[in-house]
């Protein structure tokens, strides 16, 4: 696989790790709860972007529409890259928190980033790297 696929599973896996921190902070402390929305949001969207390289690349499926994160997922769950419906449900929080300009979906969010998403990021990180090393 070519190094720029490479390097974005190798992105995604040290944003999952920024992510991490999260899982252990408190989110009234200063900047956790903007950093860990943060870091979600790129997390996320680092991930759907390495669903559609293996697609793509792996996979030769062409026949989606290949700039939408919902198609992406949708395939995705199709041909057993991802394996749980809440990848919608997380989708749906990353546009509203894109909107959420006085933190209070992110408040109300924050639970779920680190105690639903967080671990459906490391599932797909854990089913994917099949894709990215080869021994």
């Amino acid at each position: 696989m070519e190094s720029k696929y490479i390097n974005r599973y190798n992105t995604f896996c040290s944003s999952l790790k920024n992510l991490e921190k999260s899982r252990h902070a408190d989110p009234k402390a200063d900047f956790v709860l903007e950093g860990t929305v943060l870091n979600f949001n790129l997390t996320f969207d680092i991930s759907w972007k390495v669903m559609k390289d293996i697609l793509i690349k792996q996979l030769g499926i062409l026949d989606f529409a290949i700039g939408s994160p919902r198609e992406t997922l949708h395939q995705s769950f199709t041909n057993k890259i991802i394996d749980d419906d809440r990848w919608l449900q997380m989708l749906r929080a990353r546009n509203q928190l894109a909107h959420d300009y006085d933190g209070t979906f992110a408040a109300e969010k924050f639970q779920d980033i680190i105690n639903v998403y967080y671990p459906l990021f490391e599932k797909l990180r854990d089913n994917v790297k099949k894709y990215y090393i080869t021994e």
